[in-house]
């Protein structure tokens, strides 16, 4: 077993952590985005498969779009952010698996090919990269504000025209305002959650 992390790593990753909806003018560098991203792409996918796919939304005009198909409540977040990144998930991404899973891309890229397959691994392991970035964002000191609420067929036209991937959702990066924060809402109980088995 590993050394446990810290209670202050513990703090800064979940429980202190929060959604934050408003934020500073601190920006978010192009070093800092790469360095998030080098953190998270290590997490675990299914066959290595890796099949989110980001567009890192930082100019005045590419938030204007992107605003444009949030909901009234979404708008002004993605405006005020320096940051928001749209995770999508590639259908396609069995064409990277030679590169991927060089032991065993072939008999992969036919299961995956398979009806319904490549939608459901795309989905769930896209949704895991997105989770993997928020703790990557907050391991290295920044605020995350994950957000559904916006029109995805509107948002996969504008972006990701001319490819198969489909927007999954989207999240805001910088530095937090706490004056934006709500009160913090329970969790379920450990036995309201699960039971062994």
């Amino acid at each position: 077993m590993k050394p446990e992390l810290a209670g202050t790593s513990l703090d800064q990753l979940f429980l202190s952590a929060r959604t934050y909806y408003g934020w500073t003018d601190a920006s978010v560098s192009e070093e800092a985005v790469r360095g998030i991203y080098e953190l998270m792409k290590w997490g675990p996918t299914s066959a290595n498969s890796s099949p989110a796919r980001f567009v890192w939304v930082q100019s005045a005009d590419a938030k204007a779009k992107l605003a444009t198909f949030a909901t009234e409540k979404n708008k002004a977040k993605i405006l005020e952010a320096p940051l928001t990144v749209i995770i999508g998930n590639a259908l396609d991404f069995a064409d990277k698996l030679p590169k991927l899973l060089p032991n065993n891309a072939e008999a992969m890229q036919k299961a995956f090919a398979q009806p319904g397959m490549a939608d459901i691994t795309a989905m769930r392991n896209g949704t895991l990269q997105g989770a993997y970035l928020i703790i990557a964002a907050r391991a290295l000191g920044y605020d995350c504000g994950p957000m559904s609420g916006f029109d995805n067929v509107g948002i996969d036209r504008a972006f990701f025209a001319g490819t198969d991937i489909q927007s999954n959702f989207i999240c805001s990066i910088g530095v937090g305002k706490d004056a934006s924060l709500f009160p913090r809402n329970p969790r379920l109980s450990f036995e309201e959650a699960g039971h062994f088995a």
